[in-house]
């Protein structure tokens, strides 16, 4: 009756079974388009042979040539938006481990190979899939620019909304928007934030041939530094520093990682640089910290680092409430330390599943195991958490934003 129906005011019906469509999607939208070419058939009573022939005007035979067009507009938009539901439909019904079984998941990373960001994300990588429903192939890819600001436009436009698409991105890159970073076009907010793999601690720091030794020396001496893209806190900690602490950080931009900028302090093209974790300190330039080649001039962070008592906290510096609430606006975002996220839009079982499986990738002794041969530090923070954080820092009052982000442009 259905069919009838619809035949009688001239539509077209194309069934397909459901594992048709999960199964041999090609073969699917092959016969659609094979349909789609088809005229579709005039509705019985409306349209008669005699309307098209020639003796019917040629100004008549336009007008019916229009109703068929009309006719054939209204069938491919039936047929195409039923076929979608049946796709979402199946899509949706599927369990995560329905899902995610026989796929390959991407996780990107927002900055150059050999730097601390890369070798968190790598890391997590080689362990996380065995925690993801389905246990998915995952693959580390490195799609670094502008301070991990290109990583974060691709997965908010381009990258898979299925949940496919994983990154690790700097901290403070999620931000530029707040600060009105004409590159960076994306909502943080509508992120699925998996979590943290640590509360960071982030340091400035001085060459040892430097002649900058303390903060107190930074106030008096310029000093030369390494920094990535515009949006990320190699940039703009040292640049709000200058404004609220008084500080002469000179900032050379452009390195596409840490492992750059490590390479232009060693050879003399820069004395140092600042969004230094504490913990990428200890695990990759351990030796730095042993043949005392580093001054740590200060720390940015709610409170100091247990092991480093003596090294001033930003905050206690800043003279003003308007100066501390500035400093806070960086301060907060340490505690997403090395963040994961996926795209805006996934499924809310298939996003619940990918936090759950990344915080049961940090508890995983294995994990675990090769992160302290790498001495990297994990100190989970909780995808609610860190969405929270985004949230409440672009909370922030707008003047005391628009203050910080004119200091940091």
């Amino acid at each position: 009756m259905r069919d009838k129906w619809l035949l009688d005011r001239g539509y077209r019906v194309v069934r397909f079974w459901n594992n048709d469509v999960m199964q041999n999607i090609d073969g699917v939208l092959e016969t659609i388009a094979t349909a789609l070419d088809e005229e579709a058939p005039p509705s019985p009573g409306s349209l008669t042979r005699s309307d098209l022939s020639p003796q019917a005007g040629r100004g008549y035979a336009r007008g019916n040539i229009g109703m068929t067009l009309m006719v054939s507009t209204r069938w491919k938009f039936l047929l195409v938006a039923t076929v979608s539901s049946s796709i979402t439909s199946a899509a949706h019904a599927q369990t995560p481990a329905e899902f995610f079984k026989g796929k390959q998941v991407s996780l990107y990373i927002g900055f150059s190979a050999g730097g601390t960001y890369d070798l968190y994300g790598r890391v997590v990588a080689r362990h996380i899939g065995k925690h993801i429903p389905g246990n998915p192939v995952v693959v580390p890819k490195n799609m670094e620019g502008a301070g991990s600001i290109r990583l974060t436009n691709f997965m908010y436009t381009q990258a898979p909304k299925d949940g496919t698409a994983l990154a690790t991105m700097g901290r403070g890159g999620a931000f530029g928007p707040l600060f009105g970073m004409s590159g960076a076009k994306f909502d943080a907010e509508k992120f699925i934030w998996l979590g943290s793999a640590n509360d960071e601690v982030s340091l400035c720091a001085s060459w040892h041939l430097s002649n900058v030794k303390t903060f107190d020396d930074l106030r008096r001496r310029e000093l030369i530094i390494a920094a990535t893209g515009p949006g990320d806190e190699s940039q703009t900690v040292p640049k709000l520093l200058n404004a609220v602490l008084g500080s002469k950080f000179k900032v050379i931009g452009g390195y596409p990682g840490s492992n750059e900028m490590t390479i232009s302090i060693e050879r003399g093209e820069t004395q140092g640089r600042c969004a230094f974790s504490w913990a990428s300190m200890k695990s990759v330039h351990r030796q730095w910290l042993d043949e005392k080649k580093l001054n740590i001039l200060v720390q940015l962070s709610y409170q100091k680092h247990p092991e480093l008592p003596d090294v001033p906290l930003a905050g206690d510096l800043a003279k003003t409430d308007e100066d501390k609430q500035m400093i806070s606006l960086l301060a907060a975002r340490q505690v997403m330390g090395r963040p994961f996220f996926t795209t805006p839009d996934v499924p809310a079982d298939r996003a619940a599943a990918l936090r759950k499986a990344f915080l049961d990738t940090l508890k995983d002794p294995e994990f675990l195991a090769e992160a302290e041969k790498l001495k990297l530090e994990i100190t989970p923070v909780s995808g609610e958490r860190v969405q929270g954080i985004v949230r409440d820092i672009y909370a922030t009052p707008r003047a005391v934003v628009d203050k910080a982000a004119e200091f940091v442009k």
